[in-house]
């Protein structure tokens, strides 16, 4: 029997999981990594960690399993996307820590292009806004703080890569310098519409394109890994960006599909085909994937802090030892206090893009505790998701004549979780156009290999729900997101579900709620 492993190398952590030749998962290991902030604003990881997290988690979900190396049929990698690496191809040595995608220490770059009205022309070729979140800037700055940095690159002696190209310069013991679309289309020096590094972006940023890798289909041959590291040659044949893999896993295939992730950040994608849709609403224009030479772009907003906020709390502020806790206070944090919890720590994201924005927490009292900052803090997920949606919906309805929309929550188990209940936690997929709504079961995690597209479920389906309404879809999902007894929620949907006060639902802070319209109710019956 042959067996495939999904490389999962994410902000906080690195996973391996091992699905046999029927897509059941077999195992998994996931090993924490340490975050360095040496300034404020910086987030910066050791290369190290990443490369040492990803053989050891490979090795141990080996060991689990009672396998051998030689029973992996192939690997599939998908990562952190923005985060630069550079390196020396004769050494393998990196002459600085990788500078995260969190990172804001190139915003006055970005302001001075600005100043130069450069971002139009820039957006135009890669679809991105200009701002320090991307590949490009990061790479500029390296190369401008290292000894002779721009000439080591131009003699050869430098490389760049997302981590996806680090892992498999490593892994195939230098011998494929090479990336995906996906990760390629976030540097800000790729052409999505030309397919190829833009030599006017490059020049602009000094940035020789000989170091950067060769750009791949997602799913094509990426080298072989080399015999020595795990005890066999074993192909790489599937890479994407961790965002894209998603919007794989949760299978939106289809124009007008929209998938939104709950990690250390939240993103959103919508696909909009082979359309290159032009945001006039601060979104990202972005690779969704590409298959057998043939492109599929996708609309994104990028929120930036998440999960990572209640990762703080925990690590930081020592509010509770686990994640999970965190629901838990929550739900017992007085609701009539108005707590409003801004986590900028590196900036404000989409559809905003304010780089030297700082995080605040506003409308404190003297009766505010831990359980009112904590759900004023799972609530801000909830605001920035509803802004960054609608944004996206703008851009979206006015490119498309197909009103449909098919929304897909998914909450990763990122660290320990943040945004699961104390029972399991549905997730929903809508579809306006075919009037359903359909709850899944958390925790899900994609993996994304040539051999291997799958979503992995700790429960099978709990709820399917027949819904004719006339409302906005994102009014429904926040609807759905609101706190309290459940009957009030459903009865707001006009729906009726017995014994509905036994279902478990997805916990998200009480938000404010536009009254929504329903053409009739509905009765549904539990499986």
């Amino acid at each position: 029997m042959s067996y495939v492993i999904s490389i999962d190398q994410g902000t906080t952590s690195t996973r391996s999981i091992l699905f046999d030749h029927k897509m059941n998962a077999i195992n998994s290991s996931q090993i924490e990594f340490k975050q360095y902030f040496p300034k404020s604003g910086w987030v910066e990881h050791n290369p190290e960690d990443l490369w040492n997290t990803t053989v050891s988690t490979f090795k141990d979900v080996l060991k689990k399993s009672n396998l051998t190396p030689n029973m992996v049929a192939a690997i599939g990698i998908t990562n952190q996307r923005e985060t630069t690496v550079v390196w020396d191809p004769k050494t393998g040595e990196c002459p600085t820590k990788a500078i995260v995608w969190q990172d804001r220490r190139t915003s006055d770059f970005c302001k001075r292009l600005k100043n130069q009205s450069l971002e139009e022309m820039i957006k135009n070729k890669t679809g991105l806004i200009l701002d320090p979140y991307f590949s490009s800037t990061k790479l500029n700055w390296i190369l401008s703080n290292i000894p002779d940095g721009f000439n080591k690159a131009k003699n050869g002696d430098l490389i760049f890569g997302t981590v996806d190209s680090y892992l498999i310069w490593k892994l195939t013991g230098g011998r494929s310098h090479v990336t995906d679309a996906t990760n390629a289309s976030r540097t800000m020096l790729f052409n999505i519409k030309d397919y190829k590094w833009d030599e006017e972006i490059c020049d602009l940023m000094n940035i020789p394109i000989k170091m950067l890798p060769k750009v791949l289909d997602s799913a094509d041959f990426f080298g072989e890994v080399d015999k020595d590291i795990f005890g066999s040659s074993i192909p790489i044949l599937g890479v994407a960006g961790d965002q894209q893999a998603a919007t794989i896993g949760q299978a939106c295939f289809n124009p007008g599909m929209i998938k939104s992730t709950y990690g250390t950040g939240c993103f959103s994608l919508l696909n909009t085909g082979s359309d290159f849709v032009k945001s006039n609403n601060n979104m990202l224009t972005t690779i969704a994937y590409r298959i057998n030479n043939k492109t599929t772009y996708a609309l994104e907003g990028s929120i930036f802090i998440a999960g990572a906020v209640i990762q703080w709390l925990r690590d930081e502020m020592k509010f509770f030892k686990s994640a999970e806790k965190s629901g838990i206070m929550a739900e017992e944090a007085d609701h009539n206090q108005r707590l409003y919890f801004v986590p900028a720590f590196t900036g404000l994201g989409a559809p905003y893009w304010q780089p030297d924005v700082r995080g605040a927490i506003f409308g404190l009292n003297r009766n505010t505790g831990q359980n009112e900052i904590i759900k004023a803090a799972l609530e801000s997920v909830s605001y920035q998701s509803l802004d960054l949606i609608n944004a996206m919906l703008l851009d979206f309805k006015k490119s498309s004549d197909d009103p449909t929309i098919a929304f897909r929550v998914f909450s990763v188990s990122l660290l320990c979780s943040p945004f699961r209940s104390r029972s399991s936690t549905p997730l929903m997929s809508i579809s306006l156009k075919l009037r359903c709504v359909t709850a899944l079961s958390c925790p899900l995690r994609f993996v994304f290999s040539t051999a291997c597209l799958s979503i992995l479920y700790s429960l099978p389906f709990a709820l399917i729900v027949a819904l004719e309404t006339q409302c906005p879809f994102l009014e429904f999902i926040m609807c759905k997101f609101f706190i309290g007894p459940r009957s009030v929620v459903l009865k707001r949907l006009n729906i009726i579900v017995p014994g509905i006060e036994d279902f478990p639902v997805l916990f998200l802070p009480k938000i404010p709620v536009i009254p929504l319209k329903a053409s009739k109710s509905t009765t549904l019956s539990l499986p």
